[in-house]
């Protein structure tokens, strides 16, 4: 997608920088029963109603789509690529071919409307989109959505815009997979993965430009703990006290002391 940056007018849009979004389908007709109400608790007890989740807000107002995550096999055609306010990525609408119903999926980059898209553990053509078990791709391939087994039936890794895990080794059961983080893992051959990078690469380049869009998307500002009173943090009061870093729990993090004090 396009990055664009606005004019200079106000303080707020000097730096901003965004994704056009006009090449994306606005329609939601079609699938109305895969939207859901989304209530959000703003990082509050539902019984309590106090703070239980720091530097969290409710947001924006937003409904949920329902993503197909598992394994189950199909013959699509891609009818349009669509933004999802939930997620980063794109979402793709298909309809499958077979039983005639529509469904979404995460959206792999390049791949437009009318493309065909199938899912199952048969070598079959290795083109964008296409859904296998990874001892069917070759080594070196860029895969997302990577599931930990063909049992799990549920993706797991690399599902955020524009990740990618690379299928660097395989063997007769295993392969060794890198994921986003550069971590090398270990997942069965009969793991599924899509062939691909994950849609909307660009939003990592996007800038914010001001404070308020973090508080639409329900994130509260985040303070220090040396900043705050004794009550509200272990860390608060005038000092540090020398203590080593513990989160607002009194749980040391960021690596415990490893000296003994004898």
């Amino acid at each position: 997608m396009i990055l664009v940056k606005n004019k200079p007018t106000t303080n707020g849009l000097r730096h901003q920088v965004n994704i056009k979004k006009s090449l994306l389908s606005k329609t939601n007709k079609i699938f109305k029963n895969s939207i859901f109400g989304h209530k959000q608790s703003g990082g509050r007890s539902a019984t309590t109603g106090r703070i239980t989740v720091w530097h969290k807000g409710k947001g924006c107002k937003s409904n949920f789509r329902k993503i197909q995550f598992t394994n189950a096999k199909f013959d699509s055609i891609v009818v349009c690529v669509m933004y999802d306010p939930k997620r980063n990525s794109f979402v793709s609408l298909n309809f499958d071919l077979s039983t005639l119903s529509f469904f979404l999926t995460l959206s792999t980059n390049y791949v437009y409307s009318g493309s065909l898209v199938s899912c199952n553990s048969q070598k079959t053509e290795f083109s964008l989109g296409n859904r296998t078990i990874i001892d069917n791709i070759p080594a070196g391939t860029l895969i997302h959505s990577l599931t930990s087994s063909s049992n799990n039936n549920k993706t797991i890794f690399s599902r955020s815009a524009g990740t990618y895990c690379q299928l660097i080794q395989k063997s007769i059961s295993e392969c060794k997979v890198r994921l986003p983080s550069g971590l090398i893992i270990t997942v069965p051959s009969d793991s599924y993965a899509t062939l691909g990078v994950i849609s909307n690469f660009n939003h990592k380049f996007t800038v914010l430009g001001k404070a308020g869009r973090n508080r639409l998307k329900g994130i509260r500002p985040t303070v220090r703990g040396v900043a705050m009173n004794p009550v509200d943090h272990p860390h608060g009061g005038r000092t540090n006290g020398g203590r080593p870093s513990v989160t607002p729990w009194g749980i040391p993090t960021k690596g415990k002391p490893t000296v003994k004090k004898k």
